[in-house]
């Protein structure tokens, strides 16, 4: 008896899924209109959670390159709402960092592992008559690369003696090398920044781009090098790693207790500094993607709800287009249940349609996107489910009152309506 009712069940819900895919197949304009909520609902959604993705991943592997151990003390960094008076009494207030205390860090600090410094600024490179400009020229200790996990493709990196010794080498990145030695090896050629000879000794390994910028357009010469040329009194910041990922905050904590100590600030006063780790540039991206998935359950709501309304509206059209056939069926022995599972199942399966063409459309942007421009689209599959899912389940929430209006016709009286 189980047995006979299962594959009545059964060939109730294949029957509903025929009629239904019948019906899409047979008044494709009308299907389209009725779906494009469903269409656009599911788009969005599937987009944004693409876009947010894509995002995640795209910045744990570029944009902090810091990893899960390290952390930067900068002269300022604003992070949060923009408050521009805040803004402009903290450049007021802080200072440039200087070697001074970078030395006193190194001496002093317990919970570092590693500790660097660095200077940066853009300027024109050259090699034979052909130039560069906008090249991203760092002044660094010997650490950098390896504090940074830049990797050393050809040659090698800047020594510590370099360093010391104010040393006319250079560590470059891909871009240089292909600008300028394209086929040809660049290792002790000399390239000329600003005017100033510098012997080539390594290249990195490619880096790629971030939100379209290249991170491979740099020129790394040793930090008093930089000093000497630029003088060491802007753009000073200091690049460290705690002694592991348990030791982090406290790492930090040490860091700021330190340089506080060393500027003489009361225990009352504001940092002067700013002091950052990776999970400073995670959770402002987290409260951003939050804001954005908020807005996207706005939209998609409005969208599922004048879709499943449209659906409604279309499937109590046809309930009434097929009342004769409703009754035909009840004459011969449907239950009311049948009947309800029929309209029920049409109504999920016209929505996870909408949503499956959703699903499409949103590949399709996400592909366009993802070629066209510098941002990152990553589809996961869960969002594909929980897309067509969501479809099916506004579709069938919304059959039930046509469904219901469907299985209370009476048989005669529908018998009597005009086919």
């Amino acid at each position: 008896m189980a047995r006979t009712r299962q594959f009545r069940l059964s060939a109730s819900f294949w029957e509903a899924t025929r009629i239904a895919v019948d019906s899409l197949r047979k008044n494709k304009l009308r299907s389209f209109l009725t779906l494009l909520g469903i269409i656009l609902a599911t788009t969005t959604l599937i987009a944004v959670t693409a876009l947010i993705h894509g995002m995640d991943v795209y910045i744990a592997e570029k944009v902090s390159n810091m990893g899960s151990d390290g952390f930067r003390v900068v002269r300022m960094a604003w992070f949060g709402p923009w408050d521009p008076k805040k803004f402009f009494e903290m450049d007021k207030r802080n200072p440039q960092l200087k070697p001074d205390e970078y030395a006193f860090l190194k001496d002093q600090a317990k919970l570092l592992k590693d500790l660097g410094m660095m200077a940066s600024r853009n300027a024109r490179v050259s090699y034979k008559g052909t130039s560069q400009e906008q090249v991203n020229i760092q002044g660094i200790t010997d650490n950098i690369p390896t504090i940074n996990n830049v990797q050393v493709d050809t040659g090698r990196g800047i020594t510590y003696e370099e360093v010391r010794r104010h040393a006319a080498v250079a560590f470059v990145g891909n871009d240089i090398r292909e600008r300028f030695f394209a086929g040809v090896d660049p290792i002790g050629k000399v390239i000329s920044v600003e005017g100033n000879p510098y012997e080539i000794v390594g290249v990195a390994k490619t880096l790629g781009s971030v939100f379209g910028q290249s991170q491979d357009n740099f020129v790394m010469i040793p930090i008093e090098s930089y000093f000497k040329t630029y003088g060491s009194r802007n753009g000073l910041r200091l690049v460290a790693k705690a002694i592991d990922q348990a030791h982090l905050d406290e790492a930090e904590d040490e860091s700021r207790v330190l340089l506080r100590s060393y500027r003489h600030l009361l225990p009352g006063q504001d940092d002067n500094f700013s002091i950052f780790a990776s999970d400073t540039i995670v959770s402002l991206w987290e409260s951003l993607t939050k804001a954005i998935a908020g807005m996207a359950v706005g939209i998609v709501s409005v969208f599922m709800v004048v879709g499943g309304i449209v659906i409604m509206n279309i499937m109590l059209a046809v309930v009434t287009e097929r009342t004769h056939e409703i009754g035909i069926r009840k004459s011969l022995g449907a239950r009311k249940r049948d009947i309800l599972n029929q309209y029920m199942v049409e109504s999920a399966v016209l929505a996870g349609t909408g949503g499956l063409i959703g699903v499409g459309v949103a590949w399709c942007v996400a592909v366009l996107v993802r070629s066209l421009t510098s941002v990152p689209m990553a589809l996961p599959w869960s969002s594909v489910f929980i897309g067509v899912g969501l479809s099916a389940t506004v579709g069938l929430f919304f059959g039930i009152y046509p469904a219901r209006q469907a299985s209370k016709l009476d048989p005669i009286e529908a018998l009597r309506a005009e086919k």
